[in-house]
């Protein structure tokens, strides 16, 4: 039974072979729980917005979601994944990368990059540090 925020078996079947191979080609190392269910944990996860500890159990331990999520992201998986589907949608007409842009409503500069002035007085000269260990004391 598929649920809410996992991936269509025809999506996943078209994804599967971007994925690093889950026995690591016959290399060291333990094979790799099934990927299937880890990125189904990771979309559960992004979706939701709940802390890691707090995943379901079906998608196994969160450490290994999370160990996954993580290696993936550094050694590129995840841009080749996106690269793909943005690819794959371009080709079928659902979309135009001319069409990317950024919602700016949600980001927020400080006063001080409006142009807003500082409330506290003359900041200190430079040079040596005003008190400290050679100051005397009154």
């Amino acid at each position: 039974m598929r649920r809410r925020y996992e991936l269509h078996p025809r999506l996943w079947k078209k994804i599967e072979p971007l994925l690093p191979h889950p026995t690591h080609h016959g290399g060291p190392g333990r094979p790799w729980h099934d990927h299937y269910t880890i990125i189904n944990g990771i979309l559960w996860m992004l979706h939701s917005g709940a802390p890691w500890r707090d995943l379901p159990e079906r998608y196994g331990p969160w450490q290994t979601v999370y160990d996954r999520f993580n290696r993936w992201r550094k050694d590129g998986t995840w841009a080749r994944l996106v690269t793909w589907l943005l690819d794959h949608l371009q080709r079928r007409g659902c979309l135009g990368r001319d069409l990317w842009c950024v919602d700016a409503s949600i980001i927020r500069a400080s006063h001080a990059a409006a142009g807003a002035k500082k409330k506290s007085g003359p900041s200190p000269r430079a040079g040596r540090a005003q008190g400290g260990a050679t100051a005397r004391a009154a």
